[in-house]
């Protein structure tokens, strides 16, 4: 129980694909990466001030 299948991670796939289109899901998927990226960022960096020189040099 709580696990998802083949099955049900299809269903979900093909719901989000009818919300918001095929030209959206790349858009998502690399704007979630890029989340995933500075949250580890920030696990591996002690100084606060550092993350935000780095965002505002973006």
């Amino acid at each position: 129980m709580g696990s998802l299948g083949f099955n049900e991670l299809l269903i979900v796939f093909l719901i989000i694909l009818v919300i918001f289109g095929s030209s959206k899901i790349p858009q998502l998927g690399r704007g979630l990466g890029e989340g995933i990226r500075n949250f580890k960022r920030g696990l591996k960096s002690d100084d606060p001030k550092e993350i935000e020189e780095k965002q505002e040099a973006k």
